[in-house]
């Protein structure tokens, strides 16, 4: 079977990598790509946002499924584009992708089919955020509406911080922004969890704890993630009951009620609060670094989950996983979340040993004659599957002590919560 990816980061090459697996693909493309897609599939150099010679592109070379890795592309409808043509795609469509499309209209759900979820507040413009937060108990929690990479949200510690994040977000920070999200600040434990679905049933994906601030003890800048570790420590029989029946269930209840269905990865951010879960935001496809971290745990073939979903036979796959515990560092170019420098080599890359336990999965990375460059800011994934995670955190020191790269950083306490403790 001929298949195809688009997007250029780690979670993409993790799905590429893990989908090189089956023995049922015979081609295998990625749409835009990366220095670490290249080594096992064909990198075709058209933006995720021409749907025009992507869909050309797609059927003069016969590929028969398309799975689409990031958000944008999804919000902005290429599901609908593409399968307008009769191409198998997997992924929710742009009605459904509004769940990360729009903050807003996720807490609308949530109201109307009582989802726990923080108090919120929907702001138009400057003056009336401005007058709310005067009011304001804090800490609180600005978000802009729209999509923002994972760095549209501020927690704010008093009413200049907030006003200031305010100002940025209606600003332009993150795009054009009619609408803005102030809501009360959650104190419990954050934990990541994954569905599948074919728009008629649903599947568990895996649990993680991901790392967004960018300095050691979860602290600084948020970023688009600095590391995770699978499964969350948080999980449990009771817990996951609890987050399907009061979460997943109502979500795709509601969105059926407005004459959709979901198809695809469904990733629910929750907040934990004595074994409670309250839903912070969803996103309409797997995380980054999350899905670098839980596909290696994958023992099923990842090519017939992608068509069960598109075929609506999901009830009736096997979904199975090893039991191993899995740690992702990310090696980050010095200076991100903020300006970094691009087109640094990284050299040793071919030193490091892999296998399947440990894996290096690329983001931000080109290739040009036989050398690999940096180019963006977060570079590399670096997972290890062990059974103890602190082995696994060992032995990705190791690996990033032989890659020796400086003009690059990482946090070296991930999974802190589950090692330290």
């Amino acid at each position: 079977m001929i298949v195809g990816v688009i997007g250029s980061g780690g979670r993409e090459h993790a799905i590429c990598e893990i989908l090189f697996r089956s023995n049922k693909i015979s081609e295998l493309y990625c749409f835009p790509g990366n220095a670490g897609t290249a080594k096992i599939a064909k990198n075709v150099d058209i933006g995720t946002d021409n749907f025009e010679n992507l869909k050309n592109y797609i059927l003069e070379n016969k590929i028969e499924l398309i799975i689409i890795g990031p958000e944008k592309p999804l919000v902005d409808g290429l599901v609908d584009y593409l399968e307008k043509f009769r191409i198998k795609v997997f992924g929710p469509n742009k009605i459904a992708s509004q769940l990360e499309g729009s903050k807003i209209f996720t807490k609308k759900i949530c109201k109307k089919y009582q989802i726990p979820t923080a108090n919120f507040g929907v702001f138009k413009n400057t003056n009336d955020a401005h007058e709310f937060l005067k009011n304001s108990s804090y800490p609180i929690v600005i978000k802009a509406d729209n999509l923002a990479s994972g760095k549209g949200v501020y927690i704010c510690e008093n009413f200049e911080e907030s006003y200031s994040a305010v100002k940025e977000i209606f600003n332009g920070k993150f795009g054009k922004a009619n609408d803005i999200l102030i809501e009360e600040f959650l104190n419990g434990e954050e934990m990541s969890f994954f569905i599948v679905s074919d728009g008629i049933s649903i599947q568990n994906f895996g649990t993680a704890q991901d790392h967004k601030r960018v300095l050691e003890g979860d602290k600084g800048k948020n970023t688009g993630g600095m590391g995770a570790y699978s499964p969350s420590r948080l999980i449990n029989d009771e817990l996951e009951k609890k987050i399907l029946n009061k979460i997943i269930f109502p979500t795709l209840k509601a969105l059926k009620e407005i004459g959709t269905e979901y198809k695809g990865f469904l990733y629910a951010g929750l907040m934990i609060i004595k074994n409670e879960p309250y839903l912070i935001e969803f996103n309409v496809r797997m995380g980054d670094p999350e899905c670098q971290t839980i596909l290696p745990k994958l023992n099923s073939d990842l090519l017939e989950i992608f068509l069960a979903c598109c075929d609506k036979s999901l009830k009736e796959t096997k979904i199975k996983w090893n039991n191993k515990k899995s740690l992702c560092v990310v090696l980050c170019s010095k200076g991100y979340p903020e300006k970094y420098e691009k087109n640094v080599e990284i050299e040793n890359l071919n030193k490091i040993k892999l296998d399947n336990s440990n894996y290096i999965f690329h983001a931000g990375t080109k290739e040009k004659d036989k050398k690999i460059f940096a180019i963006g800011g977060r570079v590399l994934n670096f997972v290890t599957l062990s059974d103890k995670f602190s082995n696994a955190r060992e032995n990705i020191n190791k690996h990033l002590s032989e890659l020796s790269w400086n003009k690059g950083f990482y946090r070296k306490d991930i999974g802190h919560k589950v090692i330290d403790e």
